[in-house]
């Protein structure tokens, strides 16, 4: 299996973060194989090129993604073919939309973007699979009713679309968003995920995968007991 992260800020991270793709490698790991994955990519590197990974141990190799700094949807779309085309993944996890329905656009249009990236992906590889996950709102979801009324409509788009674009050659899995998702215990500054949140969204992602197709096991990881390196930011 050749997994591609693909993400905006919440998936590439900042220096000093685990980020959720080191917590789903881990997952993998455990529950894996030897050599039975694979993560890809055209980038390595958290914001701003850094390279300071809380855990100095993740491997280079492990650190592969398609995640960017306030790219969403919009911007991914036009990478998507050439990426598949030429790291080879056959299997997307894929954490969007916040960006797009926070600055750039609808619902509406953002599905039209999701729907881009799908058909610009099986382009170069009629095979590909995917697990998706809904917008998790932010901060500002919780004082901006309007911006909470768009997270909600673009999930049930996704939901629907999901659905109605999944193949049996190229499957496609909305993953359940995390139950109770909360930007004050869940993220370090109101969006960006503190390690209880990068846990809470691999496990989503892990869960998906497991329960879908029997990729894995049940996720394990444990982020009440563990402190994040990111909670004294902002």
């Amino acid at each position: 299996m050749r997994i591609l992260f693909v993400g905006d800020s919440m998936t590439i991270g900042a220096a000093g973060d685990h980020t959720w793709r080191h917590r789903m490698w881990q997952h993998l790991t455990r529950t894996l194989p030897d050599g039975a994955f694979r993560v890809v990519g055209p980038r390595i590197a958290l914001h701003e090129d850094s390279h300071a990974y809380a855990d100095t141990a993740f491997p280079a190799e492990a650190r592969a993604h398609l995640a960017g700094w306030g790219e969403g949807w919009l911007h991914m779309a036009p990478l998507i073919r050439e990426t598949v085309a030429t790291h080879r993944p056959d299997t997307l996890l894929v954490s969007l939309g916040l960006i797009d329905l926070g600055f750039y656009t609808s619902p509406e249009q953002t599905l039209g973007n999701v729907e881009l990236f799908l058909a610009e992906a099986r382009a170069a590889n009629p095979t590909l699979r995917a697990v998706l996950l809904p917008v998790l709102p932010n901060v500002r979801a919780v004082t901006d009713p309007a911006f909470a009324a768009d997270c909600a409509r673009f999930n049930t788009l996704l939901a629907k679309a999901v659905a109605e674009l999944s193949e049996p050659r190229s499957p496609l899995l909305l993953a359940s968003a995390p139950a109770g998702w909360s930007p004050e215990r869940d993220t370090y500054d109101g969006t960006h995920p503190s390690a209880a949140g990068e846990h809470r969204i691999a496990a989503a992602f892990a869960d998906a995968l497991h329960q879908a197709w029997a990729v894995g096991g049940p996720y394990e990881g444990a982020p009440s007991q563990e402190p994040s390196r990111t909670a004294s930011r902002g």
